[in-house]
């Protein structure tokens, strides 16, 4: 039986820190204030992102065309859903908005998140940061919403976990030409075995 449980456990992953992580989010998000969830939501996704044990393989599988949102976990009541998102060598994202609070948390390998802001002249650079593993970040139409994102490598595959409050495969949102043009899109995931949280 002690044999057993190792060769599962070596398959597949505990999903203890998930399940710690969503615990600590339910409190969380449940005070409604978007500056503490950010701040303290920040805070609990350093701490799920600081270990690199917990994903399972099906959520950090990469494809060769673009990148991957998986969904991890969907809050019951619709406040809140966890993603990973698999970044391929040298993938990025269109210049996009979220619409809702997000925060980004760097598993492994590394990102550049370049943010934007729609000014008088169309699309306005703003800063550029590299987010390397354990790094979080935060996004909000509130504190800036708009940014790009690529894989900081071109040689590996990055993993960053995201968390936003709403489910955002299905949240109408935006992407945006250089000029600041606008194109309604809505994300979706990409497909793989429900998790059993």
């Amino acid at each position: 039986m002690l044999l057993e449980q190792s060769v599962c456990d070596v398959i597949m992953p505990s999903l203890d820190p998930l399940r710690r992580f969503i615990g600590d989010l339910d409190g969380i998000v449940g005070t409604g204030d978007e500056s503490l969830i950010l701040a303290q939501g920040g805070k609990a996704l350093a701490r799920l992102v600081a270990r690199d044990d917990w994903l399972p393989p099906s959520y950090a599988a990469p494809d060769r065309e673009r990148y991957r949102q998986y969904r991890l976990y969907g809050d019951p009541a619709g406040r809140y859903s966890i993603v990973s998102f698999v970044w391929g060598p040298g993938q990025y994202t269109p210049i996009h908005d979220h619409t809702v609070w997000g925060l980004i948390g760097v598993l492994r390998g590394a990102e550049i998140a370049e943010s934007f802001a729609l000014g008088a002249a169309g699309l306005e650079p703003g800063t550029k940061q590299r987010l390397d593993a354990g790094t979080v970040d935060a996004v909000s139409p509130r504190i800036g919403d708009i940014h790009r994102v690529r894989n900081a490598y071109d040689d590996r595959v990055s993993i960053s976990i995201h968390v936003y409050g709403a489910d955002i495969g299905m949240v109408h949102r935006h992407v945006y030409d250089e000029t600041g043009g606008k194109k309604a899109f809505v994300s979706g995931y990409a497909e793989a075995p429900v998790l059993l949280i």
